[in-house]
């Protein structure tokens, strides 16, 4: 039996962040960056391991990665490690999309932004991603009507992309062509006795049944992007 050729497509800081929680919730943030190549690898592996017997295994094909990507003016630092970051992922292999975050600024009594010395306006907090979400459905979309593409596995716990799972499954029911949709999730069945969140996974609306692979601590380390971008 053939291997599906399969796109694995990610909601970067959903990822990274829910990791966090799930793994090391009282530890630095920074120490659950995901190499997203490694992370399809491995996503890939652990769903094939997991899979029952008759069923056929996957293939990575590639990586889609959507990521907010701070403002120079408000964050540079930030910033310029997003950028390093993205370049360092897609000479890996990665097709990563960087979307800039959106902000609130400071406002005077007669509706103006507030502006410090250089001219710049005061944001009221710190940016806010818009969008990514959208751009992480219309891809999963994109690359189940691929005609080299058998399988899609969305990367996400956002309940913003149930529909896209909804979608999908159902337009798959009425024409097989169409690549089949899975989740993938992060979990850790010793959360509790760690003090971490446990994590799961997005499902499907109305009975529709996906699969969704479960990763481990195992699998997380073997996914951490351990370079130093500071």
């Amino acid at each position: 039996m053939d291997a599906l050729r399969t796109a694995v497509v990610m909601d970067y800081q959903n990822v990274h962040l829910t990791a966090h929680d799930v793994f090391d919730r009282h530890g630095d943030k920074h120490d659950a960056l995901i190499d997203p190549v490694k992370f399809g690898q491995t996503a890939v592996r652990r769903r094939n391991e997991r899979q029952r017997p008759g069923f056929p295994a996957a293939d990575l094909s590639g990586v889609f990665v959507y990521r907010g990507l701070p403002h120079t003016d408000y964050d540079w630092e930030q910033n310029r490690r997003c950028m390093e970051q993205a370049a360092q992922w897609r000479s890996d292999g990665a097709d990563v999309t960087l979307r800039d975050l959106k902000y609130k600024f400071q406002r005077a009594a007669n509706g103006h932004p507030i502006r410090d010395i250089n001219g710049h306006k005061i944001p009221t907090g710190p940016g806010q991603e818009k969008g990514v979400d959208v751009l992480v459905a219309l891809t999963c979309l994109r690359q189940a009507l691929m005609p080299n593409i058998e399988l899609v596995i969305l990367a996400s716990r956002d309940t913003d992309l149930v529909p896209t799972l909804d979608t999908m499954y159902d337009m798959r029911l009425e024409d097989p062509s169409i690549a089949k949709i899975e989740t993938v999730s992060w979990y850790n069945k010793n959360a509790a006795a760690e003090g971490n969140y446990a994590g799961g996974n997005l499902r499907a609306s109305g009975g529709r049944k996906i699969w969704n692979t479960n990763l481990d601590r195992r699998c997380f380390e073997a996914t951490r992007d351990r370079r130093d971008y500071s």
